[in-house]
């Protein structure tokens, strides 16, 4: 009896190692994709042909990871105009470009007298994106396009 017993204990201890050490991985768990935003200042609602916006923006993440890469895009949907970075690079859309630095500038230049709208997409290495967008209105230059008011 005594030998049955020591024979069932020994099984359970053996069971026991065996479920416990098949939940071990030899893996470090290491978190690589973290959460993240784009803050920007308030933007100028009204634009001119010609004129250019500033916008102002930070990348706030939520960890940090060495490995990770920004990428950043814009699309046009409405009117007709430039964006360009704090370097210089006018951006093509829908291109990709390295975002390296977590405070930069953008600066939009309208090319018309329409209404314009664009989006601007920052993702990371890990495919998460963050929307930005922005609409201007077509504020008409004092004196031109303005119905010339009549006395009588």
């Amino acid at each position: 009896m005594k030998k049955i017993l020591n024979t069932i204990w020994v099984m359970g201890v053996l069971t026991l190692a065996v479920f416990c050490l098949s939940a071990c991985d030899r893996d470090l768990d290491v978190q690589q994709s973290y959460p993240f935003t784009v803050e920007t200042m308030p933007v100028q609602k009204d634009i001119i042909r010609g004129q250019t916006a500033e916008i102002r923006c930070t990348l706030k993440r939520g960890g940090e990871f060495a490995d990770t890469r920004y990428t950043i895009r814009y699309f046009q949907s409405d009117g007709k105009g430039l964006l360009r970075n704090d370097n210089g690079t006018v951006f093509k859309p829908n291109d990709r470009y390295p975002l390296t630095k977590d405070v930069f500038r953008l600066y939009y230049t309208s090319l018309s007298s329409d209404r314009q709208t664009i989006d601007v997409y920052v993702e990371d290495s890990f495919g998460k994106v963050q929307q930005l967008t922005f609409s201007f209105n077509n504020e008409r230059e004092q004196g031109k396009d303005k119905p010339a008011s009549s006395r009588h």
